[in-house]
């Protein structure tokens, strides 16, 4: 109950302190702008013939809605953990009667209507120019997946993270884990555009529900009951990444409080 009292207060501080650091929040969200570079050299490819199921509609709509979705899933927290970690600012957390991943996950979600309100024209582009699924199923399934490949996305993040408790640093294995993400997730490339094989291993890892699974959806490149068994598969990767997380992020704690950090 202590949790369920004070998480609107944390929400509260962190939409002040993404307020507060708007102009950086916005640096970072320049910095996500890969779909826009796709979508200029898939335009231009497909302008004379389609490429599979894809023509210039198509995809504007595909690689402008992966610009929203990157933006309204994305976690920072990689780099908030590994630096409190390393810095030992992360005891001054420890000291406080609620969890750390509890407060960095307000911080986090704080942050989405100031940049949900930058994606708006976006929006309003990709609506535009874009056939999205008017189908009410498939859009209940999109903002769930929404949900899923944030927890997925922050979930990993911690899981990353907490990594720094026994490394240097975690930001290597993390640009590992973010080339890997830029390949297999579908951010640079549709996966439906990659060969049968490469493709049945995107559906296995969990990059392609960050970013991928929610643009297939809005963007109608697949069926209900295809979208339905999806989720699943998406929601299974959440709650294995949370288990994952929350277990390494407990396990370095006890090593932090040991060597005294």
């Amino acid at each position: 109950m202590s949790v369920l009292r004070a998480y609107p207060t944390l929400l509260r501080v962190g939409f002040a302190a993404a307020l507060a650091y708007r102009a950086e929040m916005i640096i970072w969200m320049l910095t996500t702008t890969m779909p826009l570079v796709s979508l200029a050299i898939w335009s231009a490819v497909s302008r004379e013939n389609p490429v599979g199921r894809f023509g210039p509609t198509e995809f504007t709509g595909y690689f402008l809605a992966a610009l929203v979705v990157r933006q309204i899933t994305g976690s920072w927290l990689i780099w908030e953990l590994n630096y409190e970690i390393r810095q030992g600012t992360l005891s001054q957390r420890l000291l406080k009667p609620i969890h750390p991943l509890w407060v960095y996950s307000a911080s986090n979600l704080a942050a989405l209507p100031l940049r949900a309100g930058l994606c708006i024209p976006i929006l309003g582009i990709a609506v535009f120019y874009a056939n999205f699924t008017q189908n009410p199923t498939l859009l209940a399934i999109f903002l769930l997946s929404l949900v899923g490949a944030w927890c997925i996305n922050f979930f990993a993040m911690t899981l990353i993270g907490s990594l720094a408790f026994y490394l240097e640093s975690a930001t290597g294995v993390f640009e590992l884990w973010l080339v890997t993400f830029m390949v297999l997730s579908g951010y640079v490339v549709p996966l439906e555009l990659f060969p049968g094989w490469a493709r049945s291993v995107a559906h296995v890892l969990p990059f392609r529900y960050t970013l991928g699974f929610p643009v297939e959806v809005v963007t109608g490149l697949m069926d209900v009951r295809t979208a339905a068994s999806q989720l699943a598969v998406q929601w299974a990767w959440a709650l294995s990444m949370a288990i994952l997380g929350i277990l390494a992020f407990r396990a370095g704690v006890r090593r932090f409080g040991a060597f005294g950090g």
